[in-house]
């Protein structure tokens, strides 16, 4: 089969959207498949082919997002289709798409190809936060990609409803996979636990963006709990108000590969603050690491963490209800154990190659409804 991969991002950058389209790409090479990745250049970086990685990768021309540099819109342009009608693909696979996507689905649309949209990422109030843009424009703009793909899949529960709720249709539920043989207990690191709480501490961290909407910010009232070392793992346009808003604690700034999985082992207790999440897939790598999680009851995490058995479920934005629950798993140590112990458990279905085969069996259902279709025409 070959599929061509529109993402709004990608290797290297660092994030959900990044991550699950270079996994996706990974899948579909390992399966014999031929997919090609088309998304924006970063900073500095020529448009044009890539060959690293799992497949060729087409970067097109774009600009810095305002008020979010390390994020890239695509500039408009003719090459996009030009690609894809290159690639002759037999299935057009638009992650997150908004802007880059919007004119791919108007590329596949020309082209006659079926076209499956991943919905990753709770862009109306992205939107909101950094370009100014109302809610209703943006989820106008969001529905009218969506309603002309062949397919929607969302990441959890709460994301399919959401979609349902503005009018989008044809909507599934496919969830984010997790690497088991990176993210494992077993790389609990003594001596960095160590070198990040000295007076043996109970370490709570956080890993991501440090942007607006993942309200990191909230995290101030842990940073006041006596016997508590915060550990903030990420980058971003908040990173250095944050430095000022949580005295005390450790960043560490943007970590991958087996580095941050050592991290995410040497935690005792996973916090994410942000409600903007329609999966919020650190949650799922702490999960796999043998960490109890604290989230807000809200979105994506809903369907991760089961309250009061991996982790604990807290009111949206609400700082201190966050901070009881620190000191409720700080006191309970075996509670902690038992709740990391179920998280890994939780999550153990969830490996990559399993999550991709069920990409590629949304994939054949939808080529299989074009093929009807043909016929019945």
């Amino acid at each position: 089969m070959r599929v061509a991969i529109v993402t709004e991002s990608f290797p290297p950058d660092v994030n959900g959207v990044a991550h699950c389209a270079w996994q996706t790409a990974r899948h579909l090479a390992r399966r014999g498949h031929q997919p090609l990745v088309v998304t924006p250049a970063q900073r500095g970086e020529p448009a044009g082919p890539d060959e690293r990685g799992p497949c060729p990768v087409v970067r097109v021309p774009s600009l810095p997002l305002p008020g979010y540099p390390q994020v890239r819109v695509a500039l408009p342009g003719r090459r996009l289709t030009a690609v894809l009608a290159g690639h002759r693909p037999d299935l057009i696979h638009l992650a997150s798409p908004f802007v880059l996507g919007a004119r791919a689905m108007t590329a596949a649309a020309r082209l006659r190809v079926p076209a499956v949209t991943v919905y990753q990422t709770d862009i109306a109030s992205y939107a909101r936060v950094y370009l100014g843009m109302g809610e209703g424009l943006a989820w106008r703009r969001i529905r009218a990609v969506h309603c002309a793909a062949d397919r929607t899949l969302a990441p959890s529960t709460a994301a399919v409803r959401d979609l349902a709720r503005h009018g989008v249709p044809r909507v599934r539920l496919w969830p984010r996979g997790v690497d088991l043989e990176r993210f494992q207990p077993a790389r609990r690191d003594m001596e960095l636990r160590r070198a990040l709480a000295p007076a043996g501490e109970l370490i709570v961290g956080y890993v991501g963006r440090l942007a607006p909407e993942k309200r990191v910010d909230l995290l101030a009232t842990v940073c006041a709990l006596p016997g508590v070392r915060l550990v903030v793992v990420g980058e971003g346009p908040t990173a250095a108000a944050l430095r000022g808003v949580l005295p005390g604690a450790r960043f560490l700034g943007c970590r991958t590969g087996d580095e941050l999985a050592r991290i995410f082992a040497s935690l005792d207790v996973f916090v994410h603050p942000g409600t903007m999440e329609t999966f919020c897939q650190t949650v799922q790598e702490a999960q796999a690491s043998g960490v109890p999680v604290i989230a807000p009851a809200a979105g994506g995490p809903l369907d991760l963490v089961r309250h009061a058995r991996t982790g604990l479920l807290v009111p949206p934005e609400d700082a201190g209800a966050i901070a009881d629950a620190v000191q409720m798993l700080k006191t309970g140590r075996r509670q902690r154990a038992e709740y990391g112990r179920a998280g890994r458990q939780s999550v153990l279905g969830r490996g990559w190659s399993v999550i991709g085969d069920l990409l590629l069996e949304h994939y054949h259902e939808v080529l299989d409804q074009r093929a009807a279709w043909g016929e019945a025409a």
